[in-house]
C-alpha cells in the first residue's frame, strides 16, 4: 500500500502541476479552459485503458507467459520511474516556466486543438507510466486490494495538493518534495527489478546466476510489519539470488549517485555530455564483442558407440551403431552386430513422441520389423522344439498326439527404442522375439510358440548401448545446457541491455550537445546584433 500510495502521489502530482499550471496560464491569459480539460479526459480515459488492457492480456496468458509479460511489463516500469526520478530531478525548478513556454506557443496558434493535444500529450505520458508502474507493483504485492486503495488515495492527495498549489492556498518546495520520494522510488524499482529477474527465471529466460546469497529469513520473517515493508514495498526476497543481488546494487548505488551527487562537484554540462557520449560507445564495443566472440561450447562424444549384449552374462562386445542425420529432421540409426551385416532404421519425425531425460526433453522412437533367419531349419523334432522352449514341452502340445518332427516357419520381431535429444543419442536398445510356428505331425491347426532359447539368428537385434556411455552423455548434455542458458545470457541478453543503455546514454548526450550548440548559437547571433547597433568609437584607427 505504501508504494502505490508514493507513486499515485508523485505521479499524480506531477500531471496535477502540469494541469494547474497550464490553466493558471490561461486564465492569466484570459483564454478558455474547455479544449485544456477535454486533452486531460481524454489522457485520463486512455491511461486506464491501457492499464485495463495490459491486466487484462496478462491474465489470458499461459502461466510461462504470464510470467514472461510481467517480467517485460517491470522492466518497462524500471526504465519510466528511472527516467521520471532523473528528469524531475533536474527540471522540477524550471518546469512552470517550460510549461508556460509551451502554452504561450500553442495559443500563438489560434487553435483550441494545439493546447488540447499540450495538454493530452503531457497528462497521457504521465498517465501510462503510472498504469505501467502501478500494474508492476501489483503483481508483487501481498493483497492487490490495498494495493489499489494506496494508488487511489495518492492520486486523491495529488489531486488536493495541486489544488491548493492552483489557488495558492499551498506552497511546496517541488525539488526537495521530488528528491525525497525519489529515494523511496529508487528502492521500489530496484525491488521491481529483482521480481522481474524471478519471473524471467520461471518463464524460463533467464537460468544463470540462480545460487542464494544469504538467507533473510531472520529479517523478514512472515506476517510482520518488516515483511510487509522490505518484501511487499521494496521487493526484497529472503533468499536473494546471486543475479538478483548485483543487479539490485548496481541499479540502487548507479541511480542514486547520478541523481544525488553534489551539484558544486558535478562537470560542466558539455563535459557531461562528452563522457556519456564515450561510455555509450564502451557499451557498444562491449555489446558488439560479446555477441560476436563469447566462445560457444563444443559437445564433444564419439561418432561411433560400443554395443553390448541384452543378456547382462554376456560381456561380449555386441558391435557398433552410428546416429546419421536425415531429412525433415529425422534420423537413421547404423545398427552393425558383431559378424553381422550393417543395417539401417529409419527414425522419421513423423514416428517419435516427446519425452524427458532429467531436465533435457527428448525425442523418442519405438520401431518394429520382422525377418526370417536364412539359416533355420524347415522341420523340427520334439527335442529340437524342447531344447528351443527352455528344455520344456510348449503349452498345448501333446508329445502322444503330436510326435514330430513338426514343419517350422520362423519369424524374428525386432524391436528397437531410441532417444535422442539437441541431436545426440541419449539411449537405444533392441530387443528380438524369435516366433516359430509349427504346422504338421497332427496338428489340427498351426501352433506359434515364442522361443526361450533362441538361436543365434537373434543376436542381431539383441543390443544396448552401454550404460557407461548413457551416464556421460547425460553429464555431457546437461553441462551443454548449463552452458547454454550461460551462453544465451552473456551473448544475446546482455548485448541487448548494453545496446539499449548505450543508445540511450548517446541520445541525451546528442540532446545535451546540440542544446549548448543552439545557445551558443543564439548567445552570439546577440552579441552580434548588440555590437553591430552601437558605433564603433573605440576601433583603433588605421595609419
Amino acid at each position: 500500500m505504501l508504494a502505490t500510495f508514493i507513486i499515485g502521489l508523485r505521479e499524480g502530482l506531477e500531471a496535477s502541476l502540469i494541469v494547474g499550471i497550464i490553466a493558471a496560464f490561461l486564465r492569466k491569459n484570459g483564454k478558455s479552459l474547455t479544449a485544456m480539460w477535454v486533452g486531460v479526459g481524454l489522457a485520463v480515459v486512455l491511461s486506464v485503458i491501457v492499464g485495463v488492457a495490459l491486466d487484462m492480456t496478462e491474465r489470458a496468458l499461459p502461466q510461462a507467459s504470464q510470467e514472461a509479460m510481467e517480467s517485460v511489463i517491470g522492466a518497462i516500469a524500471v526504465f519510466f520511474v528511472t527516467g521520471m526520478i532523473m528528469w524531475m530531478n533536474t527540471h522540477a525548478h524550471n518546469m512552470k516556466t517550460a510549461l508556460e513556454n509551451d502554452a504561450a506557443q500553442a495559443i500563438s496558434q489560434s487553435s483550441a486543438w494545439a493546447l488540447a493535444s499540450m495538454a493530452f500529450l503531457a497528462v497521457l505520458k504521465e498517465g501510462f507510466e503510472t498504469s505501467v508502474f502501478l500494474l508492476a507493483t501489483f503483481s508483487v504485492a501481498q493483497s492487490a486490494m490495498w494495493a489499489a486503495v494506496g494508488a487511489v488515495i495518492g492520486l486523491l492527495v495529488s489531486v488536493v495538493i495541486g489544488c491548493g498549489i492552483y489557488f495558492g492556498g499551498i506552497r511546496i518546495n517541488l525539488s526537495r518534495f521530488f528528491r525525497f520520494t525519489g529515494l523511496f522510488l529508487i528502492l521500489v524499482a530496484g525491488g521491481l527489478i529483482i521480481t522481474a529477474l524471478l519471473t524471467a527465471h520461471e518463464a524460463g529466460w533467464l537460468n544463470i546466476g540462480q545460487q542464494r546469497v544469504a538467507d533473510l529469513s531472520w529479517l523478514v520473517p512472515p506476517g510482520t510489519i518488516r515483511s510487509a515493508l522490505m518484501t511487499g514495498v521494496l521487493g526484497i526476497p529472503s533468499d536473494p539470488n546471486q543475479i538478483q543481488t548485483a543487479a539490485w546494487l548496481l541499479y540502487i548505488v548507479i541511480v542514486s549517485v547520478m541523481v544525488y551527487w553534489p551539484a558544486r562537484h558535478r562537470p560542466l554540462p558539455k563535459t557531461a555530455a562528452r563522457l556519456q557520449l564515450t561510455c555509450a560507445a564502451v557499451m557498444a564495443i562491449a555489446a558488439l564483442s560479446l555477441c560476436l566472440f563469447y566462445p560457444t561450447f563444443k559437445l564433444q562424444l564419439p561418432q561411433t558407440l560400443p554395443l553390448v549384449s541384452s543378456d547382462p552374462q554376456d560381456p561380449a562386445p555386441a558391435g557398433e551403431l552410428k546416429l546419421l542425420p536425415a531429412g525433415n529432421n529425422g534420423y537413421q540409426l547404423r545398427v552393425k552386430p558383431a559378424g553381422e551385416n550393417a543395417t539401417l532404421i529409419a527414425l522419421t519425425p513423423q514416428a517419435s513422441t516427446t519425452g524427458n531425460h532429467g531436465s533435457l526433453q527428448t525425442r523418442e522412437w519405438t520401431t518394429k520389423s520382422a525377418f526370417s533367419p536364412p539359416d533355420a531349419p524347415a522341420v523340427l523334432t520334439l527335442d529340437q522344439l524342447v531344447a528351443l522352449y527352455g528344455n520344456r514341452i510348449p503349452i498345448g502340445l501333446n508329445p502322444a498326439m503330436h510326435p514330430g518332427p513338426y514343419q517350422a516357419q520362423w519369424s524374428v520381431q525386432c524391436t528397437v527404442q531410441a532417444s535422442v535429444s539437441q541431436g545426440v543419442l541419449l539411449n537405444a536398445s533392441g530387443q528380438a522375439d524369435e516366433l516359430i510356428t509349427l504346422s504338421g505331425s497332427g496338428l489340427q491347426s498351426p501352433r506359434t510358440i515364442t522361443a526361450r532359447n533362441p538361436t543365434s539368428a537373434v543376436s542381431a537385434c539383441n543390443w544396448q548401448v552401454s550404460s557407461a556411455y548413457q551416464q556421460s552423455v547425460s553429464d555431457a548434455l546437461q553441462q551443454m545446457q548449463i552452458y547454454q542458458d550461460t551462453y544465451r545470457f552473456w551473448a544475446y541478453m546482455l548485448p541487448a541491455i548494453l545496446a539499449a543503455l548505450a543508445l540511450v546514454f548517446a541520445v541525451s548526450a546528442v540532446r545535451v550537445l546540440l542544446r549548448l550548440r543552439n545557445e551558443r548559437s543564439s548567445d552570439v547571433d546577440e552579441y552580434r546584433l548588440s555590437f553591430g547597433s552601437q558605433p564603433h568609437t573605440n576601433l583603433p584607427k588605421n595609419k
